[in-house]
């Protein structure tokens, strides 16, 4: 399952809200006689994906022996949606488990997890995570409930080689969205099947991408009025989304004639040369070298256009509700030695290139200081992918703002992709019309929310 994917089926079921109490989700198993504790974590990659089942466990037997008072029970997989309701409802969720960032508010909210907040002096290597990352995994009082491991941030990820055969500089991408739909033209120009700029419109991608490519107008999707939620994306810069769409689709035929286009579609398109740009995150590289025959060189990633804001997010772990001191500590041992320990960043890299993984990716880094330059060093150490071809992006990420999905995103998103499906599909669309219908509908979404 796509990354995108896999978050939208969490996020709906997590808006669901199955356990309604922290007494529901507790930790019933009373701590042991001798001292030692058997922690339940998730995250261990299925054995079919042997070279990181294998390290995982590899870090596990590390973990233990440096930690002969701790057992951890690793279990398959980071978050399964068709499972998850049942085990959080009957008290079968790990101890420490998986969520995207879009999950942590909700799950707080509802008394769901565990406050770790005093704790987390002992473990030095979390306070130098940055404060905007960590925030996420706190409450309005700054109890923490989890901790990071990844984030991402959208940016325009292109084809430097079509760039350079449309007259293109391939080391400066598109700054602007005006500059976007000129070079759009410019490689469309080439003939032979090739699309300037490819967007989604399926499957809740279209909304997605639409908030992103709001955002970088400096707008938002919903906003909360003094504790009540609303649409707001039916203004001046929701309509230049779409409208800018529109004219690149129908007025200069730069988007290509195959539309209603969905995760999958834009990468194959990459990969196969003839599609010139896209909004992606940097994980879409390696997807589009390992699956759709792409090569590492070919692509840049350069900032969002515009920059004034992009949709960013991430992945990390949380503390079930109820657990004891005990079980806590010895989670915060288990992330801290792995997941969030800046510490291992060179062995994991020096691993990851050993086993053919990409390593230097342009993926934002969670850390901040000391630890933010031992991260630079040992990604600068064992890259083995093109570091100069992201140069624009990772000079970009200090200044553009990244801001999460709304709440309810999956079900916003469904809505506008209907929109994104009309500017793209019937030349007679109407823009207003279109952001004023999907504004009562989401309206109606984000009327439960609290």
């Amino acid at each position: 399952m796509s990354t995108f994917t896999l978050r939208a089926a969490l996020g709906l079921l997590l808006a669901a809200g199955v356990c309604l109490s922290a007494a529901g989700c507790g930790d019933d198993a009373p701590a042991a006689k001798d001292g030692k504790v058997t922690l339940v974590v998730n995250g261990l990659p299925p054995a079919t994906e042997k070279a990181g089942h294998d390290r995982f466990l590899a870090n596990v037997a590390e973990f233990e022996k440096a930690n002969p008072d701790i057992t951890i029970d690793a279990r398959e997989g980071k978050m399964d949606p068709q499972t998850f309701p049942a085990k959080l409802a009957g008290g079968q969720l790990e101890d420490v488990f998986y969520v995207y960032f879009t999950d942590p508010a909700g799950l707080i909210a509802k008394h769901q997890v565990s406050d770790v907040s005093k704790y987390l002096k002992d473990f030095p290597a979390t306070s130098q995570i940055k404060p905007e990352v960590l925030r996420v995994f706190q409450d309005g009082k700054g109890g923490t409930y989890g901790l990071p491991y990844k984030n991402y941030s959208m940016g325009l990820l292109y084809n430097r080689d079509l760039f350079a055969k449309a007259g293109l500089d391939p080391n400066a991408p598109p700054a602007t969205w005006a500059d976007v739909r000129t070079a759009a033209r410019k490689i469309a120009g080439l003939g032979a099947g090739h699309v300037g700029y490819g967007d989604y419109s399926k499957s809740n991608t279209g909304g997605w991408h639409f908030t992103t490519e709001l955002y970088s107008l400096g707008g938002d999707v919903a906003v909360d009025d003094g504790g009540t939620w609303k649409a707001a994306f039916n203004t001046p810069a929701g309509h230049q989304v779409l409208q800018q769409l529109k004219d690149m689709r129908w007025a200069d035929n730069s988007m290509g004639s195959r539309q209603l286009l969905e995760w999958a579609d834009l990468l194959q398109m990459m990969g196969g040369g003839r599609l010139g740009m896209y909004l992606a995150t940097a994980d879409n590289i390696p997807t589009i070298v390992n699956q759709y025959s792409g090569d590492y060189q070919t692509y840049g990633l350069g900032p969002i256009p515009d920059g004034r804001g992009t949709l960013g997010g991430g992945e990390g772990y949380m503390f079930k509700a109820g657990l004891s001191p005990e079980k806590i500590r010895a989670g915060l041992r288990w992330l801290t030695f792995w997941f969030a320990s800046p510490d291992r960043i060179a062995a994991e890299n020096k691993w990851a290139g050993e086993t053919k993984q990409p390593v230097g990716l342009p993926e934002p880094a969670i850390y901040t200081g000391a630890a933010a330059a031992t991260q630079a060093a040992a990604d600068k150490q064992y890259a083995n992918v093109p570091q100069q071809n992201y140069a624009p992006f990772v000079a970009s990420m200090g200044r553009i703002p990244v801001k999460l999905e709304p709440p309810n995103a999956q079900q916003i998103y469904a809505v506008l992709d209907v929109a994104m499906q009309k500017v793209l599909t019937d030349r007679d669309a109407n823009v207003d019309q279109l952001l004023t219908d999907a504004e009562k509908q989401v309206n109606s979404i984000l009327a439960g929310v609290r």
